[in-house]
């Protein structure tokens, strides 16, 4: 019997003793937050898939998980043996988790989960799916905790104050902003529980969870006070000092759910149900006025300001530098020397770390090569770790967290020798990622009305990538920060389809994977611009801010128009202007002909 069996077998028990039918176990914690920290990693621990998206439900004699597309190839492997089935979302004849508990649970069923991991939204759909079989909820017990001997503890790193120079507005400026929001919503209570918005709102950073500068927290703003919910031990002198001069009062994370059953009876309350976890709606007063609608701090920190710009390219010229000398060193020392999956990517951290002003890595960098890139979110293991040879492709997916910014960029190295297919698949993504990135569109276009551009070229070879064209990118946050992105179809649970507003940043990266041979993706970061305004009304375009070289080496010139053509090669001109001043003589004689135009 395999350790995660066991592990089933013994939830079972659980669910047994408090007769509980089904049990759901998301990949969340109390936050909504993207990336969760080792202590809420509950979904993995059940199941063995490590992925970053996916949902356990277990009943007594079955076990399911649900994974969107980045995570096909990858949760079939991790699954195998632990008598969990892969449900593919999305695809043709797979019934949503709704779906399946509607058809599975009998009357008077009880459906378990815990409430501080689900958010409200989740439920009442759920609730309203199962009400004709007066299905009962049971969310306040944490089973996976009661059999998760060994548990990791709950994070409580040290925090900061991002400076002003780098966010370019203070917490006073940014609450003020929120309370109008507030009054022009009519709420005079707003309970924000997303650690990136308060993160953002505060100007406070931390280290709770990798990749994601962020400390656990939750808030509550009203007209004259604030209170934010944490171990006020954990907050740095400048934090104290800010804060006493604002007005937010600190108090124990665990308050919020007293606080909130404290709450006037006549509170008009401002929520987002969807980033809300159900523990905290459910225990409002009866009655209280719900105002249900999107954070007004998501679309505020999506338009980065003007200083936060200044600072997002600084930052990028320093990852730009760091990427540069991996490259170099990648291209002239594969075959020569031993080199890794793993190793790779650890040389690449070591040229981060070189750089002013670098935090951390932005997520966990994905070095993969060959087949294994076929696989989006391909994550090396010891056992995985593949040796690098003078042959074939190595695909490279890596960020930073500086002061200034965080970064995202993919780069597909080629080592030496590939097919003519592989270079035609090489060549048409690039010309993807070029369309989308040469776009001209008016003032409301949405990323679902400019998708077409990147994933035409992809689409005319009967291929397709299943994600999103790109996604928004945070200031020293998120790596995937909604409302923005580009994707042909629209995933509420994504929230990446707003209208595209000027200082909005994004990732362009199309890609081609093929399982089993080789997976291509290039990806650059863009922010949006305004154009020209005349009697058509308001053009907006993306101004490009990842300077990295292509990998001439897989380019196919006789493929490209001489639009795409004239682009590559003003683009590299660029990265060699940038890039070439931090370079050592070796370095900057390499990249002059990793830059050259093509004829």
């Amino acid at each position: 019997m395999s350790e995660i069996t066991k592990r089933v077998e013994l939830l079972r028990e659980q669910m047994e003793q408090h007769h509980i039918d089904a049990y759901i176990v998301p990949t969340a914690d109390f936050h909504e937050t993207e990336y969760v920290c080792d202590y809420f990693k509950a979904r993995a621990f059940m199941s063995g898939f490590s992925g970053s998206a996916g949902t356990c439900v277990f009943t007594a004699d079955q076990g399911k998980l649900w994974t969107d597309g980045r995570y096909f190839i990858q949760a079939a492997k991790q699954l195998e043996g632990s008598g969990i089935d892969l449900m593919k979302m999305g695809n043709e004849g797979v019934p949503t988790i709704e779906e399946y508990l509607k058809e599975v649970l009998p009357a008077h069923a009880v459906l378990g989960f815990d409430g501080r991991v689900m958010n409200t939204a989740m439920v009442e759909k759920l609730q309203s799916v199962l009400k004709e079989k007066d299905v009962t909820i049971s969310c306040d017990v944490d089973l996976v905790g009661e059999i998760w001997e060994d548990r990791p503890a709950l994070p409580a790193s040290k925090t900061f104050e991002l400076a002003e120079k780098y966010s370019g507005k203070s917490a006073e400026e940014k609450l003020a902003e929120v309370r109008r929001a507030m009054k022009e919503a009519g709420a005079d209570t707003h309970i924000i529980t997303r650690v990136d918005d308060i993160a953002w709102l505060l100007n406070m950073r931390a280290n709770d969870i990798p990749c994601f500068p962020v400390a656990l927290s939750y808030a509550i703003i009203q007209e004259e006070k604030a209170c934010l919910y944490m171990n006020g031990e954990r907050l740095s002198e400048d934090l104290k000092e800010s804060f006493a001069k604002i007005g937010v009062e600190v108090k124990g994370y665990e308050e919020i759910y007293e606080d909130v059953k404290k709450l006037s009876k006549e509170s008009t309350v401002l929520l987002d149900k969807a980033n809300t976890n159900y523990k905290i709606v459910s225990s409002l007063p009866a009655g209280t006025k719900i105002i249900n609608a999107a954070n007004p701090i998501v679309l505020m920190k999506a338009k980065k300001n003007p200083i936060e710009l200044e600072n997002i390219r600084r930052c990028h010229i320093r990852d730009a530098v760091a990427m540069t000398k991996f490259m170099y060193w990648l291209k002239t020392r594969v075959g020569k020397e031993k080199i890794t999956e793993m190793s790779a990517a650890d040389k690449l951290l070591k040229f981060r770390q070189e750089q002013d002003l670098f935090i951390e890595p932005s997520f966990n960098t994905i070095a993969a090569y060959k087949e294994h890139a076929a696989m989006m979110h391909y994550s090396a293991t010891p056992q995985t770790d593949a040796e690098l040879q003078p042959e074939g492709m190595l695909l490279v997916d890596s960020g930073g967290q500086y002061y200034e910014g965080t970064t995202d960029i993919t780069r597909t190295f080629v080592l030496g020798e590939i097919s003519e297919e592989c270079r035609y698949h090489f060549t048409s993504a690039l010309r993807s990622m070029i369309a989308l990135a040469k776009a001209r569109f008016l003032y409301g276009c949405r990323g679902m009305n400019l998708d077409i551009l990147a994933r035409g070229p992809i689409w005319d070879m009967d291929l397709d990538y299943q994600c999103g064209t790109g996604h928004g990118i945070g200031h020293v946050l998120n790596v995937h920060e909604a409302p923005n992105g580009f994707r042909w179809k629209i995933v509420p649970e994504r929230n990446d389809s707003c209208v595209l507003e000027e200082g909005m940043v994004q990732s362009d990266e199309p890609g081609v994977y093929l399982e089993g041979k080789y997976g291509i993706r290039h990806e650059n970061e863009t922010v949006v611009r305004k154009g020209e305004k005349n009697e058509y009304g308001q053009f907006m375009y993306l101004e490009t801010i990842t300077f990295v070289p292509i990998d001439l080496d897989g380019v196919e010139g006789s493929l490209l128009t001489q639009y795409e053509k004239k682009w590559l090669n003003d683009y590299h001109a660029e990265v060699y202007a940038k890039v070439s001043p931090y370079l050592n003589e070796e370095e900057k004689a390499w990249l002059k002909n990793a830059t050259r135009a093509l004829a």
